[in-house]
C-alpha cells in the first residue's frame, strides 16, 4: 500500500536574488498585459515615425529613388518656404480653440449642474454629429455659409460682416472661401472634444463646495470664478488641447471653406505627400509642426499650472 508524500518545501530565496516561483511569476503579470499595448505603440507609432525622420533627410526623386543623405537643410527650406502656412495654421485652430471654449463651457456647465434627468439626452446630442463622416458635416457648412444664404444674409443685416471685413476674416458680403469659413468649420467639427472634458471636470465638483460658498456670502459670479472655474481647470486644459492639436493639422476645412489664401499647413502636407511627390519636404513638414505643437503644449500646461489632465 502506497503512502502519499509531502513535496519538500520550496527553500527561501538566498539574499540579494530575486524572489523566485509563483511571486515572481505574479510580478510579472502586468508587464504581459502591457506588451499588447507596447506593440501596437511600436508598430503604429515609433516604427512610422522612425521611418518618416530617414524620410525627411532623403535627396533624390520619384524616377530615381529616394536615398538617405542626411540632408537637414530640407527642414530650414520647408520653413523658409511655408512659414505663412504655418502662422496660419496655428491661428486658425487658437481662433477655434478659442470659440469651443466659449460656446462649449457654458453648455458644460448646463449639462453638467442644470440638465438633471435631461442630462443623458443632452450628451448623446452632443456626440451626435460623430454619427455623420466627417466630410458630410464640413460640406454641410458650404450650404449653410453660402452666398445669398440665410446665414449670410442676417450678417449682412446685422453688419456683422462689416466688423468681420474690417478684422480681415471675410470679404465683402461673402463668407465661404474666406478665413471666417474654415474657423466655423474647425469649430463645430471639434466642439465636442472640448464639451466632454469640460463636462467630465464638472461634474466632479462637489455640490457643497458651492452651498459653502453661498453660506459664505459669495455671490453666483464669485462662486463661478473662486470655485466653480479653477475646479475645473483639468478640463479646460485637456479640451483645449484635444480641440487644438488636431485643429492645427487640419486640412479637410481649409480645403472645402477656404480657398488658396486660407491654406493650412496640413493642406501643404496633404499636396506633398500625394501630388508633388516630394516625400522629404513633407516628412520635413510634419515633423516641424509636431514639434511646434509639442513646444506649445508643453509652455500651455506649465503656465496653465495643472498637469491633471482629465
Amino acid at each position: 500500500m502506497s503512502t502519499v508524500t509531502d513535496a519538500p518545501p520550496t527553500a527561501p530565496a538566498p539574499a540579494g536574488e530575486p524572489p523566485r516561483g509563483p511571486r515572481r511569476r505574479g510580478r510579472l503579470v502586468p508587464y504581459w498585459l502591457l506588451l499588447p499595448g507596447i506593440l501596437w505603440l511600436v508598430v503604429f507609432f515609433a516604427l512610422p515615425m522612425v521611418y518618416q525622420a530617414s524620410t525627411s533627410v532623403q535627396q533624390g526623386s520619384l524616377e530615381d529613388g529616394f536615398k538617405v543623405t542626411w540632408h537637414f537643410a530640407t527642414y530650414w527650406d520647408a520653413l523658409s518656404e511655408y512659414y505663412p502656412q504655418f502662422l496660419r495654421s496655428v491661428l486658425y485652430a487658437g481662433c477655434a480653440t478659442a470659440l469651443c471654449l466659449l460656446l462649449g463651457y457654458p453648455l458644460a456647465y448646463l449639462i453638467a449642474f442644470r440638465a438633471g434627468r435631461w442630462r443623458n439626452v443632452v450628451l448623446v446630442l452632443v456626440i451626435a454629429p460623430f454619427f455623420t463622416s466627417f466630410l458630410i458635416r464640413t460640406l454641410a457648412w458650404k450650404t449653410i455659409l453660402a452666398d445669398g444664404g440665410p446665414v449670410v444674409g442676417a450678417l449682412n443685416t446685422l453688419h456683422v460682416l462689416d466688423v468681420t471685413s474690417w478684422l480681415g476674416m471675410t470679404e465683402g458680403d461673402r463668407v465661404l472661401a474666406t478665413p471666417l469659413a474654415v474657423i466655423c468649420g474647425l469649430t463645430y467639427n471639434f466642439l465636442p472634444f472640448m464639451i466632454l472634458p469640460l463636462y467630465t471636470s464638472l461634474e466632479r465638483i462637489d455640490g457643497r463646495l458651492h452651498e459653502a460658498a453661498g453660506d459664505l456670502y459669495a455671490s453666483p459670479a464669485t462662486t463661478f470664478r473662486k470655485v466653480t472655474f479653477p475646479l475645473s481647470m483639468p478640463g479646460v486644459v485637456s479640451g483645449t488641447l484635444l480641440t487644438f492639436i488636431p485643429a492645427a493639422g487640419d486640412y479637410v476645412n481649409a480645403d472645402l471653406l477656404g480657398s488658396t489664401d486660407t491654406r493650412m499647413v496640413g493642406n501643404v502636407i496633404q499636396t506633398q505627400f500625394l501630388r508633388i511627390l516630394d516625400y522629404p519636404t513633407a516628412a520635413a513638414l510634419s515633423f516641424i509642426l509636431m514639434a511646434a505643437i509639442l513646444v506649445m503644449v508643453t509652455v500651455y500646461i506649465r503656465k496653465a499650472g495643472t498637469e491633471d489632465l482629465v
